[in-house]
């Protein structure tokens, strides 16, 4: 199972950006493996360059990381957090090194996608 993972990073390096601030994010895919390759890099208009929400810059934000399962950030604010969620996508703070955020994200997710494929057998054999 592949999945993409959207993160707020200035340079490539580090998550080192606000949700609302960020002008860019780096777009990895990832496998059920725990591999993870950088992919694109998609710009984005900030959300909140002003210091207030523009709600429909959040609209273009979120929609242009739609296809992402989650996004890193350094910070966000709980109103991008919840229109986040809605769209389907889970929010991670982990400033730092994008390698370390990306591995502390994913491995959680595939042991937690192992115990399904194994709950999802067992049922199986039930039938």
């Amino acid at each position: 199972m592949e999945f993409k993972i959207a993160v707020a990073s200035s340079d490539g390096k580090v998550v080192n950006q606000h949700f609302g601030h960020c002008r860019q994010f780096m777009i990895f895919d990832a496998d059920s493996k725990g591999q993870w390759n950088f992919s694109e890099i998609r710009h984005t208009v900030p959300a909140c360059s002003t210091g207030e929400h523009n709600e429909s810059a959040m609209a273009d934000v979120i929609n242009a990381i739609s296809d992402c399962r989650m996004v890193v950030v350094s910070q966000i604010g709980q109103g991008a957090l919840e229109a986040l969620e809605n769209a389907g996508v889970k929010a991670y703070v982990i400033p730092g090194l994008i390698y370390s955020a990306l591995n502390k994200v994913i491995n959680p997710l595939i042991h937690s996608m192992e115990k399904v494929d194994y709950l999802n057998s067992a049922v199986k054999l039930k039938d």
